[in-house]
């Protein structure tokens, strides 16, 4: 029996087409005919997707990579610029010029400060210092010892200690001399004061007395033993820079201030010696040091 047609006029599901007959939809009707996928399409956007996406991470990695080269650029020119102010303020601070009238005196003052620090203990008291007899005769004194650096209250009376201790006295130096006959013998001391400022303020509050001053050194042995508190005839002070120098006489027999008249200690010989040694030695420590007169040394 032939195969019934459908009023449509196509086969019936599961039904043979009849030879040579061509389905509408234009594949060839059979048990084996399906509906084919159309991979093409889906695969070209697909490349055409990842294509985009590849030029965007590119133009991306290129702008990146633009940016970065521009931060290291600037940095590295930033670098520059800073290293070459460095180098310019460098040689305008470290270059010879010439010092200018406060630095000049600072220098001075410093300079002076130190000595007493910076020169050894014969510096500060020469083995031999000049001064002026009677009738103006140049003679000169001679040391006779130097005795230990030691506090400055110890090394004065009570009412000149407090003072000194007030104003920030540092230490004190002594040294005995004799004068040229052996006659008279006589302590200096050099108090030495933080700097001249307080040095200044304390000279103003130190009294006239010249019974109270430096404590005399003596030395066992020599002819300077019998020097005692009660053997000073006389005491005096000079203000140089930040040092105080004090002075003290008297004669080398112990005789005490109580055994020699007054008229006699004012017409001696020996305070106007005795005040001419701690003079010089005032002026050998306070003596204007040779001011350089460029930063580095003579050559601006």
């Amino acid at each position: 029996m032939k195969a019934r047609r459908t009023t449509s006029g196509l086969p019936r599901a599961g039904g043979e087409a009849a030879p040579g007959r061509r389905n509408p939809l234009g594949a060839t009707t059979g048990r084996r005919s399906r509906v084919r996928d159309w991979p093409a399409a889906n695969a070209r956007s697909r490349v055409a997707a990842k294509e985009r996406a590849e030029a965007d991470a590119l133009q991306q990695g290129v702008r990146y990579r633009r940016l970065f080269v521009t931060l290291v650029s600037a940095t590295v020119a930033l670098a520059a610029v800073v290293v070459l102010l460095g180098t310019v303020g460098l040689f305008k601070e470290t270059r010879s010029r010439p010092l200018t009238p406060e630095e000049q005196n600072r220098y001075k003052q410093e300079e002076i400060a130190r000595r007493w620090q910076a020169w050894p203990a014969t510096g500060v008291f020469p083995e031999e210092v000049k001064y002026l007899g009677l009738e103006r005769a140049q003679q000169y004194a001679k040391r006779v010892g130097i005795a230990p650096e030691t506090r400055c209250r110890s090394a004065v009376d009570p009412s000149v200690a407090s003072i000194l201790d007030d104003h920030g006295c540092l230490t004190m130096l002594r040294a005995t001399y004799v004068d040229q006959t052996s006659t008279f013998v006589m302590t200096v001391g050099v108090a030495v004061l933080k700097d001249e400022e307080s040095r200044v303020t304390a000279t103003e509050q130190l009294s006239q007395d010249d019974r109270v001053g430096v404590l005399p050194v003596a030395f066992p042995g020599t002819v300077t033993e019998r020097f005692g508190p009660d053997q000073r005839q006389r005491t005096g002070w000079v203000g140089a820079g930040p040092y105080i120098v004090f002075s003290t006489a008297g004669y080398a027999d112990g005789r005490t201030r109580a055994a020699v008249p007054p008229e006699e200690i004012l017409h001696s010989e020996l305070w106007p010696a005795a005040k001419s040694v701690g003079n010089q030695i005032a002026y050998f420590l306070a003596d204007p040091p040779k001011v350089p007169p460029c930063t580095q040394g003579n050559v601006c």
